[in-house]
Parts: C-alpha cells; structure tokens; sequence
C-alpha cells in the first residue's frame, strides 16, 4: 500500500488536531490545506482586462483543478513556514510576544512536514 500523499497527511493530522483541541495545529493546517486549494485553482484565461459581454449560457462553470505532487505542496508548506517565519519577527518587533509564540508554534506544526 502506497504511503498517503502530503496533502492526505495534512488532511487526516487536520482531523486529529481538531479531536485533541490543539489550536496552534488546527490554524496551521487549515490555512496550509487553503493555501493548498488556492494553488491547485487553473489560472484564469486571459481577457486582457475586457469583461464577457454575453453570458455564457449551456456550459458547466466548473473547471478541473490542477494537480499538485508532492514537491508542489512541500513549496506551498514552505511558504507558509516563511510567512510565520516573518509574522514572529513582526511581532517580537512590535511587542507582542503572545502572538509572536502563537506564530511560532504553528510553525513548529508546518515544519514536522518538511523533514
């Protein structure tokens, strides 16, 4: 049986944040899943700023997300370390060592990925 890819690992360790209350985990997966879900969105086409003029009519607005790997996720993961990476020092800079360590502890969930 294959090993479950990083996003199902997310997915599931999600679930069991949320049975054990673990907020600090809670925060950083779900806003790393949404991070997730925004990249795997297709790139909308190029109007080149024009807007439709008819509506579409007759076709499904949905459209087949991207498929992410493994390594595209680690970078997406990645980026959401670095982004609380910058909010502790943001923080500490301002005098808010509360949040600062609220920060810091979701980033001590996101790194457990990326080893």
């Amino acid at each position: 049986m294959p090993s479950p890819s990083l996003t199902e690992r997310l997915r599931r360790d999600l679930t069991q944040a949320m049975k054990d209350r673990d907020r600090p985990a809670i925060a950083a997966l779900r806003q790393t899943l949404a991070a997730i879900a925004n990249a795997e969105a297709p790139p909308l086409p190029d109007t080149r700023g024009q807007l439709p003029t008819e509506p579409v009519v007759g076709t499904a607005n949905e459209v087949a997300r991207l498929a992410l790997t493994d390594a595209d996720v680690a970078r997406v993961v990645h980026a959401e370390l670095a982004e609380r990476a910058r909010a502790v020092d943001e923080y500490t800079a301002i005098g808010r060592p509360a949040e600062a360590a609220a920060v810091a502890a979701e980033a001590t969930v996101l790194r457990r990925y990326l080893a």
